[in-house]
């Protein structure tokens, strides 16, 4: 029988190869799930792995998604590796859709391109503000941080339901539970004629780079590890874990914002109840799937974009529901959790136990008697 044993040390090959592994072991669950479904697993793989890349309109769809799964796990990884631990992305995303809808709708045919910026910058302190709450709950009253913001993923998704439906509601929608869409001038720089893909793309790519900058080649960026990690070392060294839980929260809240901000001027061009497209839990898989290096994260992103487009075309094309979606990011997610204990663990196989020697099968031997290794018994008068 197989046992684990401890590892002296963590184990850097499985550190990176665990993501892989776990890969492989969700496709193989997945071949047997389309088989159960009764469905062709040849052709359920190729809807999830090739039908995204096969074009340059399939890869222009892959960085739709892509960007604010990127956009959200970056600002997550400064969380997680301050020891923040903030579930409520989700939230964050929606507000800032919100405040940059808000300012979007102001714009008119005569506003000019100016509105861009506003609107990002919109999204960006929509995000930072919704954050601030969550960071002004733990700080103050020691809140518990996941509780707090996941709760609050709910109550935004309630404001922007009550906005869609009432004030901001379109009165030419049909009564559908949306506002206007949005003037031209509003809509986020697009790459190039008949792609939907935005400079978002560039900014995300843009936002990898600053991370990794930041967390490995400045003092702040240590400074803010430690602050999270280990508070009474970061106190000894002068450093503040205050800080470092204020900068996690608003940096994630604020990258949150910006991918809602660049979804609702981008794609979507106005507010809708579907704007919470779960965006912000799937990036949580993207941060860990991707190590919480910026690097990784841009890899495990496309990754995950690819289970949205395939959960897309595996309701149109094979007649599944599009929650398969769903299924295979919490397979990554579970698989991953299996294969990192491969990191401080190993498999080993039990000791082989010595051969022992078979009992005697000759005449019993009494006590006393000649080979005998029994005392003889004493004998009293």
């Amino acid at each position: 029988m197989f046992r684990l044993e401890a590892r002296p040390e963590p184990s850097r090959l499985w550190t990176f190869g665990s993501p892989l592994l776990a890969l492989l072991v969700t496709v193989l669950i997945g071949v047997a799930l389309f088989v159960a479904l009764g469905k062709d697993p040849v052709r359920g793989l190729q809807v999830f792995f090739w039908e995204p890349v096969k074009s340059p309109y399939a890869l222009g769809e892959l960085m739709v998604k892509a960007t604010p799964l990127l956009i959200i796990a970056l600002g997550l990884a400064v969380c997680f590796r301050s020891n923040v631990w903030n579930i409520g992305a989700e939230g964050q995303f929606v507000i800032g859709a919100v405040a940059a809808g808000g300012v979007a709708l102001l714009a008119d045919k005569t506003t000019g391109p100016w509105i861009i910026v506003a609107i990002i910058a919109a999204g960006v302190l929509g995000g930072m503000a919704w954050a601030g709450i969550t960071a002004l709950l733990r700080d103050r009253f020691n809140a518990n941080e996941i509780l707090v913001s996941l709760m609050l993923v709910y109550v935004a998704d309630m404001v922007l339901s009550y906005l869609v439906f009432g004030p901001w509601k379109d009165p030419q929608g049909y009564n559908f539970p949306q506002t206007k869409t949005f003037e031209a001038v509003t809509q986020i720089p697009r790459l190039m004629q008949g792609s939907r893909v935005s400079i978002g793309i560039f900014l995300a790519l843009a936002g990898a780079a600053a991370l990794w900058v930041f967390l490995f080649r400045t003092y702040a960026g240590f400074a803010q590890q430690v602050g999270g990690l280990a508070p009474a070392a970061a106190r000894y060294a002068g450093f503040s874990s205050r800080k470092a839980l204020w900068v996690a929260l608003l940096t994630s809240g604020g990258a949150a914002g910006l991918a809602g901000a660049l979804e609702v001027a981008g794609p979507i061009g106005q507010l809708t109840t579907y704007v919470p497209a779960g965006y912000g839990f799937a990036a949580i898989i993207v941060a860990f799937v991707g190590r919480l290096h910026p690097v990784g994260m841009v890899f495990s992103a496309i990754l995950m974009s690819m289970f949205y487009i395939g959960g897309e075309l595996a309701q149109s094309r094979l007649g599944l529901p599009k929650s398969l979606t769903g299924v295979f990011q919490g397979l990554l997610l579970f698989s991953l959790l299996a294969c990192d204990t491969l990191i401080a663990y190993r498999i080993v196989s039990p000791p082989k136990r010595p051969p022992t020697a078979p009992p005697s099968r000759g005449r019993h031997q009494w006590p006393g008697e000649a080979g005998s290794t029994a005392a003889p018994a004493k004998h009293t008068d």
